[in-house]
């Protein structure tokens, strides 16, 4: 399962944080992991490449993090926003797959 944590620091979407895999398909024909990856990979490069904006990115292997300063993060939370309503979509559609889950910045 693919578990998708958003970070809430002061009400304020700051990042969010991606482990493991959704185990929906087979290596290269997973289309929940697919569509979590291209989703978060464009949130991120939208984030750092088009808004110029430096994000805190940490990623490996099943593993993804960005974390912003309240000052980045108002600059960009109509994107991340729209990543999170992307992901709360995805989880009612393949609730075996993908978990959402909210929590402090301090976790991060």
């Amino acid at each position: 399962m693919t578990r998708s944590k958003f970070f809430i620091r002061q009400g304020i979407l700051v990042g969010f944080e991606l482990r493991g895999h959704s185990g929906f398909g087979c290596f290269g024909r997973d289309i929940v992991c697919a569509a979590v990856s291209s989703a978060a990979l464009m949130t991120a490069n939208t984030i750092t490449e088009i808004m110029g904006v430096p994000a805190d990115i940490q990623e490996r292997e099943g593993f993804l993090r960005v974390i912003l300063t309240d000052s980045q993060a108002n600059r960009c939370r109509d994107v991340l926003e729209g990543f999170r309503l992307h992901l709360t979509e995805m989880q009612k559609q393949y609730p075996h797959n993908i978990k959402v889950i909210y929590g402090g910045v301090t976790n991060a």
